[in-house]
Formats: C-alpha cells, structure tokens, sequence
C-alpha cells in the first residue's frame, strides 16, 4: 500500500486550519491554526510542515454557494490557493467545504467546548473534515 501525505486547508482571512493524515490516508486530524500575518511568514509556516510531513499533496476547501455555484468567496480562495500551492511546489485539489464549519461547531458543542472562544479549534477542525471528505472520495483505499 502506497503511503498517502497530503495536507488539507482551511483558508480564511484572519486564519487558515490546516490538517493531516495518517500515512494510510484513513484518517485526518487538525494539526494547527496559522493566525495569518502576510503571505511570505504564513508561506514559512506552511513549508515547514510540509517538510516535516512529507507532503506530497495539498487540499483545498472550496466554499461554493448553497447552490453549488463558484460565487466570490470560492473565487478569492482558488487564487490564494493556487498561489500556496505554487509557493509550496504540490499539486492541488479542491473539495467542496460547505457546511464544514458549522460543522466543526457542532462538534465543539457536542464535546462542551464553546466555539466562540475556540475559533482557532473550529478552522483545525474543518480543515480535519475537509481533508477528510477528499480521503473518503481517493480511489486507492477502495478494498475492491
């Protein structure tokens, strides 16, 4: 079996959630919340995961509309995106990330964590349930 190194982000404005897997590429967990300063010091960040992580692929969460349409937001984020991809020399995949945050909440909630003082936790969070929906939907752990 092929090990699996990819990498899965949550871009916002203020933060971005950045999660991993496994090296089976089953499971994905949040790692850290990069409170974002400028491109060149989130980009020193990013590197020095990737290396430590062995990164071999970076996934993106694509906030489409409610319709599933690539409006504003999803815009900003495929060009922030490619440009990290760009910066960091990975291929890039994007994955519909509706609902991940409300979701991430939800979780919070369930485990009596309050998301209001924790927004850190719900971008590590998303960024688990981003990388986690590409994870689920890769050929290569199909047992048949």
């Amino acid at each position: 079996m092929q090990r699996i190194s990819a990498l899965g982000l949550d871009l916002g404005h203020r933060r971005i959630g950045v999660a991993g897997c496994d090296g089976t590429g089953l499971i994905a967990t949040g790692l850290t919340t990069i409170r974002r300063t400028s491109f060149t010091k989130d980009m020193e960040i990013l590197r020095q995961i990737v290396v430590d992580r062995q990164v071999k692929t970076l996934v993106v969460g694509l906030p489409y509309t409610m319709k599933g349409e690539v409006g504003t937001q999803a815009q900003k984020t495929q060009k922030l995106a490619k440009r990290i991809a760009k910066a960091l020399d990975l291929p890039l995949d994007f994955i519909d990330e509706r609902l991940t945050s409300h979701e991430a909440e939800s979780m919070m909630r369930e485990q009596r964590i309050n998301p209001a003082e924790q927004k850190g936790m719900i971008d590590r969070k998303a960024a688990a349930l981003i990388l986690q929906r590409w994870l689920d939907q890769k050929p290569w752990l199909s047992s048949t």
